[in-house]
């Protein structure tokens, strides 16, 4: 079974070495697709697995996925690990990630993924192994054949919802999700603050406006396609956004520009502009 990794980069700082180095050695080949405007292959670790492809451009995280898939079932790859830049494993974890797939039946398995230490409330599970719905695209190590019956990530949302479309796609065609919550990866997702207000705890994402219309705008794209088949989950998502607004007039800062993107998110929604983010400001 050969196994490859794709991690996208956008402006990566000096640590993309270590978080790389944390899992290189487990895999046969890591396609590096770098979305920032200049090269940063001096940033790398020196290793012949590596292939790094440089966009000039910020395409996207589900275009560089789709690069990196591409490559890699070109290469006659099973299985593919999708790392952001930001997130390290400890040393062989995904070792040991990879002998579970070849140590079990993973035909119908469309993801293997650890449990994400973010820096939120979320308490981990007592089981071993569980099978959540949907996860985030870091960390994950995907069945590649499963990759080409959902024909892959969405290219126009851009970032954001990438990874609740694919498992939602997944689970239409009949795949799950096998988190492994013995093996943790780190992951960076930003500023993430914890708010205390009249005896209640609020999570605060603290993204910035730009994410804030991608939020919105593929969130209802999301629910446009799949609040048939998954009614609960999409209005879980919608209900959602509702906490996300009242967090950024509670706490947040730059409030207008977040509401403002917010509503030009839900708009550009109705009138189906799909694709990278239209505005100047």
């Amino acid at each position: 079974m050969k196994i490859a990794g794709v991690v996208t980069l956008y402006n990566p700082d000096d640590d993309i070495i270590d978080n790389i180095n944390s899992y290189l050695d487990d895999i046969d080949k890591l396609y590096v697709i770098d979305n920032s405007n200049n090269s940063n292959e001096k940033k790398l670790p020196t290793n012949k697995k590596i292939e790094y492809f440089p966009n000039y451009e910020n395409l996207g995280v589900a275009k560089a996925l789709n690069i990196g898939a591409k490559y890699a079932i070109k290469d006659k790859c099973q299985w593919l690990l999708t790392m952001d830049q930001d997130s390290r494993f400890k040393k062989g974890d995904v070792g040991r990630m990879i002998s579970y797939i070849k140590e079990n039946d993973c035909s119908l398995v469309g993801i293997v993924t650890p449990w994400h230490v973010i820096n939120t409330v979320i308490v981990k599970p007592k089981e071993e192994i569980d099978h959540p719905f949907e996860v985030m695209t870091s960390g994950n190590i995907i069945n590649l054949d499963a990759y080409q019956k959902v024909k892959g990530f969405k290219d126009w949302y851009f970032i954001d919802d990438i990874d609740i479309e694919y498992c939602m796609n997944l689970n239409v065609h009949g795949y799950h999700i096998d988190r492994l919550n013995y093996i943790e990866l780190a992951h960076d997702l930003g500023d993430i603050k914890l708010k205390h207000l009249l005896g209640r705890n609020f999570v605060c994402s603290n993204h910035n406006y730009i994410r804030r219309y991608y939020m919105v705008r593929n969130t209802f794209y999301l629910n446009q396609e799949y609040h048939e088949r998954f009614p609960d989950y999409c209005n879980f998502l919608k209900r959602g956004l509702r906490g996300q607004l009242q967090n950024i007039i509670l706490f947040e800062k730059d409030k207008y520009k977040k509401i403002r993107n917010m509503i030009r998110g839900y708009r550009d929604y109705k009138n189906n502009v799909k694709g990278v983010y239209p505005y100047h400001n």
